[in-house]
């Protein structure tokens, strides 16, 4: 949406762009948010940016991060908060910021998948272990600033590292989930969280599950009685004991 609303010209980029002196002398806080938002141009490394997106942060969330989602959006929140601690050292500032995170994911999921087999462009046949530093080398082929790309890797070494590394080595697990972020993901009713310390919402989505039961009620009687049809079908026709016993029972009454 950023890259289209920037193609019809209704902004200029460099109102959404990180920079700190704005940030503190002119208040215009949301530059801190709005520069993970925008991916450049279109173009060839943004439509490879997307994919990457597409394919390995939904294979991350389905896989290691399956029945996880509060700790999948604690470590898109610390990427973002170390990526802008790295920027506060004017050699590593860098205006735009959603090309790092999207090397922080392929980072973490070449680190958890590290034996899948990957084909780029068709041509080379690589372990998943190597992916971040193949896009990295594409990246500079192709011209591209390629100091985003270093800082998410880092950026994602760093999450890894905390979260993985640390403990297998004998470390204690300090880096948990915040509770806010249990709440907030709780409040929206969005994705599950196992040994969540807060329950869900019940009134998070009330509307739209409702529908969803009355349908899938819908579907699990029209199957049933399909099936007792087909059953019906396929038994010989046999004699119905309580035909008319409705009938009868009635006719009883009228002669009491």
């Amino acid at each position: 949406m950023t890259t289209a609303a920037y193609y019809l010209q209704l902004y200029d980029p460099r109102s959404i762009a990180l920079s700190y002196s704005d940030v503190i002398k002119r208040l215009q806080v949301w530059r801190i948010f709005t520069n993970f938002f925008f991916l450049g141009p279109f173009s060839l490394p943004f439509a490879l940016h997307l994919i990457m997106i597409a394919r390995y942060g939904v294979s991350l969330e389905r896989g290691p991060f399956d029945k996880r989602t509060a700790d999948y959006v604690w470590m898109l929140i610390f990427g973002a908060l170390s990526l802008l601690v790295m920027a506060a050292v004017p050699f590593l500032w860098s205006p735009f910021m959603g090309v790092s995170i999207v090397f922080m994911i392929i980072y973490i999921w070449g680190r958890e998948f590290p034996n899948a087999r990957i084909n780029i462009y068709g041509l080379v046949s690589l372990k998943g272990f190597y992916l971040p530093w193949a896009m990295l080398a594409l990246d500079l082929i192709f011209g591209n600033p390629i100091k985003p790309d270093i800082l998410g890797m880092l950026a994602g070494h760093l999450y890894y590292f905390l979260t993985v590394l640390h403990p297998l080595a004998g470390g204690k697990y300090i880096f948990k989930t915040p509770l806010l972020v249990h709440k907030f993901v709780a409040y929206w009713g969005e994705g599950t969280q196992i040994n969540s310390p807060v329950q869900r919402d019940p009134a998070a989505g009330v509307a739209f599950r409702g529908r969803s039961y009355r349908l899938s009620g819908t579907q699990t009687r029209t199957a049933e009685q399909t099936d007792t049809n087909t059953s019906t079908a396929a038994s010989p026709p046999q004699q119905n004991q309580a035909d008319g016993v409705a009938f009868r029972g009635r006719s009883y009454r009228l002669n009491e």
